[in-house]
């Protein structure tokens, strides 16, 4: 997925607004034509993400500055490894020091996390999906961090893909109006829904989605699941997707992937995301 453009450049300068306010106070300290230079180091352990948010902060802060980049995102890094180097007005450099940080440690949180958890079940064909379960106004970021982990997106939001969840359903009237009118309002658009139990779940077949979210099944449960969909895929010559959903964890992943379900989303892969730690550090 690329990010584009506007999406990063809006995102940075909100954050520069949030940041910098009226000013910087501290500008007083430096001298405006004293030039510096300064590497930006890891104090973790993981997989880098974030660089068109940093390089997208620099330029919006300065024509001055210049960066080279030791690593690319989506590589793996190590505690004290040197990512990028910087040279450009001090006082600029110190201005921008939160704003890039904080980009990079929140996207390569995220990357790392989600490698994670696609490293446990590469075996397995199941694919890790994330959720909206994203912070306020960084979506397009985080899940471009999920990308470069290793893991699948799912839809963006609202608007691109159906997930018919509980309280639509409820809504709708049930079940199999909720895929009628889904279907008759939009027939060309991806078609999930949700189900709790096994007769949803044979309600929903019938409808034909494209996919159906099996939610916060037991691993019986969903290798039955499984079955009672492969069988109506045989019989139709189709196959609808399956996507298992809730209370997955580390501890249990891999056995839910090894049942053979299509793919597995986790909001936690965004609303979870434990910072990287990274620290600039100026140079003499």
């Amino acid at each position: 997925m690329k990010v584009p453009q506007e999406v990063i450049s809006a995102n940075v300068s909100a954050a520069l607004k949030e940041d910098l306010g009226s000013g910087d106070l501290h500008a007083v300290l430096v001298d405006s034509s004293k030039f510096s230079t300064a590497h930006v180091i890891t104090r973790s352990q993981g997989i880098l993400c974030g660089q068109d948010w940093v390089n997208e902060t620099l330029r919006q802060s300065s024509e001055e500055v210049t960066s080279l980049w030791h690593v690319e995102d989506g590589a793996s890094i190590s505690r004290n490894d040197k990512i990028f180097t910087l040279n450009g007005p001090c006082h600029v450099l110190l201005r921008v020091e939160r704003t890039m940080l904080n980009f990079l440690q929140l996207l390569s949180g995220t990357a790392t996390r989600v490698h994670e958890f696609a490293t446990f079940i590469q075996h397995t064909s199941a694919r890790i999906l994330d959720t909206r379960k994203t912070l306020p106004g960084l979506r397009y970021a985080q899940k471009y961090a999920v990308l470069t982990g290793g893991g699948s997106n799912h839809r963006f939001g609202l608007f691109d893909a159906f997930l018919i969840k509980e309280n639509h359903i409820l809504s709708a009237g049930g079940i199999t109006t909720a895929l009628q009118l889904a279907r008759k309002g939009h027939p060309n658009r991806f078609l999930e829904i949700e189900v709790e139990t096994l007769s949803e779940l044979e309600e929903a077949l019938q409808g034909f989605p494209d996919r159906i979210m099996l939610d916060n099944f037991s691993l019986p449960q969903l290798k039955e699941a499984i079955q009672i969909a492969r069988d109506f895929d045989r019989v139709h010559d189709k196959h609808t997707e399956l996507e298992a959903s809730g209370q997955i964890n580390l501890s249990n992943i891999v056995a839910v992937a090894e049942t053979g379900i299509d793919c597995i989303s986790l909001g936690t892969l965004t609303k979870d995301v434990a910072a990287l730690d990274f620290s600039m550090r100026m140079q003499e």
